[in-house]
C-alpha cells in the first residue's frame, strides 16, 4: 500500500511540473510582448533597467509583425517541451514496473530487482538497467532547473497549500533513492520553471529530506566501505555474506561501548538486529542460500550501527575498543585453538563404530567357523630372499588390507609381493579371518601375533620395559586432567604400543631376508613398488624421502639440542627423514649392529630429556648417517593434516601417507583425500556390509 502511494504521488509530482512547464510561459507571454530575439538576448535585456539598477518587466517596443512570429516560436518549443515531459512521465513509469515483481507485489527500494550481487544491493544507484529511464529524468531535470540553483523562501509553503499535505520523511527518502542513482548532487536535480509553480516539489524535497538524504548517503557509504574491504568484487558468490558478517563484527564492539555507558535501550536493539540478521545468515555459504529479505535486514542493521556511531564514534574510542576488541579476540583464540588440539587427539584416538563392528565381527567367524584349515596358501614364500617382502605392522583390519589391496593392484607381478603383517593379540584373529575370506592369489600373506615373539620381552627391549613402567603410564594415561601446558598427544594409546617401536626389530621378525620394504598402515600405493629392491643403498642401512621441505622439519624440531649429549653429537639443522615407507637392508642393518644402537640410546632417553616422544626421533639418532635419500616421488606425506596438498603430486606419487590426525576411516579425515584410500575398500564385502562401513 506504502508502495502504491509513494508511486502515485512521483506521477503527480511530475504532472504538476508539467502544467507548470507549460502555464509559466503562459502566463507571462500573455502579459508582455515576447521578442523573437535569441534566448540570450531576450534574458539579458527583460530585467535590465535602463539605469541598471535592477530588473524590470519593460520590454522595449515591438512590431505586430515580430510578436506573431515570436508566438509561433513559443507554442512550438512549448510543444517540444511537452512531449519531452510527456516522455519522461513514461520512463518513470517503466522504472516503477521494473522494481516490482511479475506478480505485481513492490520490492523494497534496498533490494535491486536486476540483480542479486552485493555492490548492486549495497550501491542502489549503479544499477545499469535503469540507466536509460534515470538519464531521461536527469535531462529533463537539467533542462527546466532554476537558474540559480537554489532554493527559495515560500516555496515548501506553496507546495504544501496546493498538495493538501506534505510527504512524510520516509516517502522523501524513497523518493531520493530514485531520483539521485546516478550519484549527482540534489541542487543539479532542482525540477524548476521560470513560475515558483514548477519548483514546488524540488523545494520541498530539499527542505525536508535533506537530514534523511544525508544519513542514507552515510549508509551506502559505510556499506560500499563494508563491501570493498573483502577484497571481492561483485560477482564473488559470498560477497553479501562478508559484508554481514562485517555487520556483526562492528556490532559486536559497538554492543561493549553501549553496556560500559548504560545505553540499555539502544543495545537491546541491537541486540535485536543481531540474532535477526544471525538468523538470515544461518548456514549459508554463498549468497545464493541468503533469504529474499536479507537486503532488508542489512539494511536495518547499518541503519543502526550509523546511528550508533553519530553517537559514540571518537577516534580514541574507536582505538580503544579496536584494542579492547583485539584482545580479547585473541584471547578467544588462544583458548579455541587449545580446545580444537585436544578435540582433534580426542577424535584421532576414538574407533568408528563400523571399525569397532569389523574386528568383532571377524573374531567370532573365525571362532565359529568349522574349517579346520585356517592357514593361507603360498607359505613357502615367506623366507624367500629374492622376492618382494613387506613389513606392515598394525591392529586396525581394514587400514592394513587397504595396503594390501592397493599394493597388489599397482603390482605388475602379483606372484613375486609377500606381505607380513603383525598384529596384536586382541586383532590376531580378525586380521587372519580377514584374509582367509579375501585371499590375495597368488600373493603370499601372514599374519603374525606379536605375543608370539617370545624373544621381545621387557629384559631385552629398553623401550618395552619403559612402556611397561607406572612412571610411564602415568605420564601417558595420568589420570584426572591433562596437566597445564601438556601436549594431548602425549596421552595417544600409540605411544604405549609397542607396534610402534617394533619396526627396530625387524632383523629378529625376519631373520633369513635381507630387504624389506616397511609400510605404514596409513598409506595408499599407487604405483608397482618392484624398482625400490634395486635401489642401491652405498652401505646405507634406512632408504627413506627426506622431508626438508617448506612444511616439514629438520632436526632440531624433534631433538632437545639444549641437552650436550644431542648437541655434541647431532646438526641441529641435518635434514629429517620420513618413516612410512622406507627400505630396510637388513644385512646392513646386522654388519653395523643398529638394534644396540637403538638400545644404547633408548637407555640414555629413560627419563625423556633428550626426546619427547614416538619413534621419530628415536629413528633420526639411530639412523644417522645411515640414511640414503630416496626420490621425493616415491613417498608423498601430508594427506592426514594439509589441505593444500597438490593434486598433482598426489598422483605422480608412487606411495601417499595420510600423516596426521586426519585418517581416511575417520569422520574428521579430509574429505578431498579420502577417494584415494576408499577405491581400494570392497564396501560390497559381506563383513563391511554387515557393519555399515560406506564411503
Amino acid at each position: 500500500m506504502a508502495g502504491a502511494v509513494r508511486g502515485r504521488r512521483c506521477r503527480g509530482a511530475v504532472l504538476l511540473l508539467l502544467v507548470a512547464s507549460v502555464l509559466a510561459p503562459l502566463v507571462l507571454y500573455g502579459r508582455f510582448p515576447v521578442s523573437p530575439l535569441p534566448d540570450s538576448i531576450v534574458a539579458r535585456g527583460a530585467f535590465d533597467r535602463g539605469d541598471g539598477s535592477g530588473p524590470s518587466l519593460v520590454w522595449p517596443h515591438m512590431a505586430a509583425s515580430e510578436v506573431s512570429l515570436a508566438k509561433d516560436l513559443t507554442i512550438e518549443r512549448l510543444g517540444e517541451h511537452k512531449n519531452r515531459v510527456l516522455s519522461a512521465t513514461d520512463d518513470w513509469q517503466a522504472v516503477e514496473v521494473a522494481r516490482s515483481h511479475p506478480s505485481g507485489k513492490k520490492i523494497d527500494t534496498w533490494e535491486d530487482p536486476a540483480s542479486r550481487d552485493a555492490h548492486q544491493v549495497v550501491a542502489v544507484g549503479n544499477d545499469s538497467a535503469q540507466s536509460t529511464q534515470d538519464d531521461m529524468i536527469k535531462e529533463v531535470v537539467s533542462t527546466d532547473g532554476r537558474a540559480d540553483g537554489f532554493h527559495h523562501p515560500g516555496d515548501s509553503k506553496v507546495a504544501e497549500e496546493q498538495d493538501g499535505q506534505g510527504m512524510d520523511e520516509k516517502e522523501l527518502q524513497d523518493a531520493s533513492e530514485v531520483e539521485h542513482k546516478d550519484g549527482s548532487d540534489a541542487s543539479e536535480n532542482n525540477i524548476a520553471g521560470t513560475h515558483p509553480a514548477a519548483n514546488l516539489t524540488s523545494s520541498l524535497e530539499k527542505e525536508s529530506a535533506a537530514d534523511t538524504l544525508s544519513d542514507h548517503a552515510s549508509i551506502n557509504a559505510d556499506l560500499a566501505t563494508s563491501a570493498s574491504s573483502t577484497g571481492h568484487s561483485a560477482t564473488s558468490p559470498d560477497a553479501t555474506i562478508r559484508i554481514i558478517k562485517d555487520q556483526l563484527i562492528r556490532a559486536k564492539t559497538y554492543l561493549g561501548v553501549l553496556a560500559s555507558r548504560g545505553n540499555h535501550g539502544t543495545a537491546k536493539e541491537l541486540r535485536a538486529r543481531m540474532k535477526d540478521i544471525q538468523r538470515a545468515l544461518g548456514d549459508a555459504t554463498d549468497d545464493g542460500m541468503l533469504p529474499q529479505n536479507v537486503h532488508g535486514k542489512i539494511k536495518a542493521m547499518e541503519q543502526t550501527l550509523g546511528r550508533i556511531k553519530r553517537m559514540h564514534d571518537g577516534c580514541s574510542g574507536a582505538v580503544n575498543r579496536l584494542r579492547t576488541s583485539l584482545h580479547s579476540t585473541e584471547e578467544r583464540l588462544q583458548s579455541h585453538r587449545k580446545d580444537a588440539n585436544y578435540l582433534a587427539q580426542l577424535a584421532a584416538k576414538s574407533l568408528p563404530k563400523g571399525l569397532h563392528c569389523l574386528p568383532l565381527r571377524l573374531t567370532n567367524e573365525y571362532y565359529s567357523s568349522n574349517s579346520n584349515n585356517k592357514d593361507f596358501p603360498n607359505m613357502e614364500k615367506l623366507e624367500n630372499p629374492k622376492l618382494h617382502h613387506y613389513a606392515v605392522f598394525s591392529d586396525n583390519v581394514l587400514a592394513a588390507a587397504v595396503v594390501v589391496n592397493s599394493t597388489l593392484v599397482h603390482a605388475k607381478k602379483p606372484a613375486n609381493h609377500v606381505f607380513h603383517i603383525v598384529t596384536d593379540r586382541l586383532n590376531y584373529a580378525a586380521m587372519k579371518m580377514w584374509f582367509l575370506a579375501n585371499p590375495l592369489g597368488e600373493a603370499a600373506v601372514q599374519v603374525q601375533n606379536i605375543e608370539e615373539f617370545t624373544w621381545l620381552n621387557s629384559s631385552y627391549s629398553p623401550v618395552l620395559k619403559q612402556l611397561e613402567s607406572s612412571s610411564m603410564i602415568d605420564y601417558y594415561f595420568g589420570s584426572g586432567r591433562a596437566r597445564p601446558g601438556e601436549n594431548p598427544k602425549f596421552r595417544n594409546p600409540k605411544y604405549l604400543s609397542i607396534l610402534n617401536h617394533l619396526r627396530f626389530y625387524l632383523p629378529e621378525i625376519f631373520p633369513k631376508l635381507n630387504k624389506v620394504l616397511f609400510l605404514d598402515d596409513d598409506t595408499v600405493v599407487q604405483q608397482d613398488l618392484s624398482a625400490l629392491w634395486s635401489i642401491d643403498l652405498k652401505g646405507k642401512v634406512n632408504g627413506a624421502v627426506e622431508t626438508c621441505g617448506e612444511s616439514f622439519h629438520r632436526f632440531d624440531k624433534y631433538l632437545n639440542f639444549s641437552n650436550p649429549l644431542i648437541a655434541s653429537n647431532f646438526n641441529p639443522h641435518a635434514c629429517g627423514w620420513a618413516y612410512g615407507m622406507n627400505m630396510f637392508d637388513l644385512s646392513e642393518w646386522r654388519k653395523q649392529n643398529i638394534t644396540d644402537v637403538y638400545h644404547t640410546w633408548q637407555n640414555l632417553n629413560e627419563d625423556r630429556l633428550l626426546w619427547k616422544l614416538g619413534s621419530l626421533p628415536a629413528g633420526l639418532v639411530t639412523f644417522w648417517n645411515r640414511t640414503f635419500p630416496l626420490d621425493r616421488s616415491w613417498h608423498l606425506l601430508g594427506l592426514g593434516y594439509n589441505p593444500n596438498v597438490n593434486e598433482k603430486e598426489i598422483r605422480r606419487a608412487s606411495v601417499i601417507h595420510y600423516n596426521g590426525n586426519l585418517k581416511p576411516w575417520l569422520e574428521i579425515g579430509l574429505s578431498k583425500y579420502r577417494k584415494y584410500w576408499s577405491r581400494h575398500v570392497n564396501y560390497d564385502q559381506v563383513f563391511i556390509r554387515e557393519c555399515n562401513i560406506n564411503p
